[in-house]
């Protein structure tokens, strides 16, 4: 049974829900399928078998030789066993290196591709800020997407090779008892595959339940790691301590939930297992006792039980290997389950954020520069009665705004928290839908168009060179060169609890001025620096020619900029002119 044929057998055990996602199943199978330690594995599988075949009828020839005190034949037969013996091993331990290699190889071709469509517009930034149905999606890609590979690859080898060694001692078991061998072994395994999948059906939903809760349990650790100092300037400890608990409550009473649950499987499997053996003499001894092996010798007699004991005990194993197959299903099927509904919701957030803007009718692509307007050459955005709103509320934060942030006229945004000035961003940048009117973008983002600077500064894994990749000396105290050992030195901390937020926004101005874009856009870029190095950051923009677009509250920010928009709540805003002769304004 190749990776393809999987879903078949798998269809046969998992829930109906799971099964509605068969589909992406057979997606995922032959995605996994095209690696080459895929095509290794039946290869390797086919001898593995005829050479344990061999190993298990040797003691059917030790009784015959001993039975006979055959010397000579008891010496060569020993050596034989050695040599099956040590092929034996190492075709098995072949069989583990390729399953290893084909988990580390399923595993990055699934990840990858889960990262392809995560990292793809604005996917990421919908699936953990805008929806809520998804939950976890970095436990989904990282944890869930590496069990379900783990699994598979354990489950591998005994589903290919599982058909070529049903019908091999099939064959053999019949030629030794007749009808009623196989026969029995079938029946036995029928009832075992009915009783496994009654008693696996609840399992799956409960997993599926267990593994969300893993997730809340370590997001609420990943949460008090990266706002630790906060917190203890609250003195949180206590009230954190309390709510982490009850989470951990949570997940352990589910825990226990599944446990009981997996219990009755775990009866059924055993029992199975164990009768597995016996069934085995069961079948030998009819032909015994009905006398169709009365002409043999009792040396003879026991070489013939022994292989039929091994060939029936054999088969036995292989339908009871596929029962056993049941609990590692179980965990297939809840971790299918996530990464399948992750899938969808992220092809829906692709299809959708490529489909077209519903509040201007018009087709774009995020990550495109093709949804770029034609427009004037000195313009970044033009604003056509936009009205926006919060996706979590109804009422309009701005109403029928107009405007147009052309190259060389600086723009401040200014308003009471909670105005949407940031919202304001949020829809420039196309994180957030228009609710009516329209948004016409006539430069692209990037260094050659608008970078956005947002409130919250950003700052990935790696050396400072790899922050910035640009000498810091007109913007940044050497001292922080000192504390990385250079611009290329590789640093094993968190940029951000070894930052302080005065730090980190000068580190991002120093990735604004290294890609000096046309139009910088900066949400309070500058709340945690001084005046004084307000004012150096400011200048250092205009006199690398970029055109500013600042939300914030100082007033300080007013002398850098030459009309002000303030939005006033309510849906109404104000738009004035700083500088000249003459003021003007508009209202809504």
């Amino acid at each position: 049974m190749n990776a393809i044929q999987l879903p078949i057998f798998l269809s046969k055990w998992c829930s109906v829900e799971w099964r509605q996602r068969l589909p992406y199943f057979f997606t995922l199978l032959s995605l996994l399928s095209q690696q080459r330690a895929d095509a290794q594995l039946p290869l390797l599988l086919s001898p593995e078998q005829l050479i344990i075949y061999q190993v298990g009828v040797l003691p059917s020839h030790f009784y015959s030789v001993l039975a006979d005190k055959d010397y000579p034949g008891f010496q060569s037969l020993v050596g034989t066993a050695m040599v099956l013996i040590l092929l034996n091993s190492t075709l098995k331990s072949m069989d583990q290196y390729i399953c290893n290699q084909m988990y580390v190889s399923w595993r990055r071709t699934l990840t990858e591709s889960l990262h392809t469509s995560y990292f793809q517009g604005r996917v990421y930034y919908t699936l953990n800020v805008l929806r809520e149905d998804i939950d976890n999606p970095d436990q989904r890609i990282s944890q869930d997407a590496e069990r379900l590979c783990k699994q598979m690859s354990t489950m591998a080898s005994r589903l290919i090779v599982s058909p070529f060694t049903l019908a091999y001692y099939s064959y053999h078991c019949f030629y030794s008892t007749g009808w009623i061998g196989p026969v029995s072994i079938f029946g036995y395994f029928v009832i075992g595959t009915i009783a496994n999948k009654i008693l696996m059906g609840p399992i799956v939903s409960t997993l599926f339940e267990q593994e969300k809760l893993e997730g809340d349990f370590r997001f609420k650790h990943m949460q008090i790691r990266v706002n630790a100092e906060s917190a203890a300037f609250y003195r949180a400890g206590k009230v954190e301590h309390m709510r982490t608990d009850r989470r951990l409550q949570t997940l352990l009473q589910t825990q226990k939930s599944l446990i009981n649950k997996e219990l009755w499987l775990y009866i059924g499997v055993n029992t199975f297992d164990y009768l597995g053996g016996y069934l085995s003499y069961i079948i030998i001894a009819i032909p015994i006792f009905t006398g169709i092996y009365d002409g043999l010798t009792p040396g003879e007699l026991s070489a013939l039980i022994s292989k039929n004991a091994f060939v029936c005990i054999y088969l036995i194993n292989g339908f009871t290997q596929l029962i056993d197959l049941s609990s590692t299903l179980s965990d297939v099927a809840g971790y299918t389950h996530r990464i399948g509904e992750l899938r969808e919701v992220m092809d829906d957030i692709l299809h959708k954020q490529c489909d077209y803007d519903p509040a201007s009718g018009e087709s774009y692509d995020f990550d495109s520069d093709f949804n770029i307007h034609a427009g004037p050459t000195d313009t970044a955005f033009i604003l056509d009665h936009l009205s926006y709103k919060s996706p979590y509320s109804d009422k309009l934060l701005v109403e029928d705004l107009s405007v147009k942030i052309s190259q060389g006229t600086h723009l401040l945004v200014v308003g009471n928290t909670g105005t949407g000035k940031t919202s304001l961003l949020r829809v420039l940048n196309r994180l957030w839908e228009a609710h009516s009117g329209f948004v016409q973008m006539t430069t692209c983002f990037g260094p050659r168009g608008t970078l956005f600077l947002p409130q919250k500064p950003y700052l990935t894994d790696g050396t400072l060179r790899e922050q910035v990749i640009y000498p810091l000396k007109d913007i940044y105290p050497a001292s922080l060169l000192e504390r990385t050992g250079g611009l290329d030195e590789t640093v094993d901390w968190n940029w951000y609890d070894v930052l302080s937020p005065g730090e980190m926004q000068r580190l991002c101005f120093a990735r604004l001025f290294y890609l000096q874009p046309k139009y910088a856009v900066l949400d309070e870029a500058t709340s945690a620096l001084t005046e004084e190095a307000e004012a150096q950051l400011y200048s250092t923009c205009k006199q690398l020619g970029m055109t500013l677009v600042s939300l914030g509250h100082r007033s300080s920010l007013v002398k850098y900029h030459d009309v002000q928009l303030k939005l006033c709540g309510g849906g109404l805003w104000e738009l004035t002119k700083l500088k000249g002769t003459s003021m003007w304004e508009t209202r809504r």
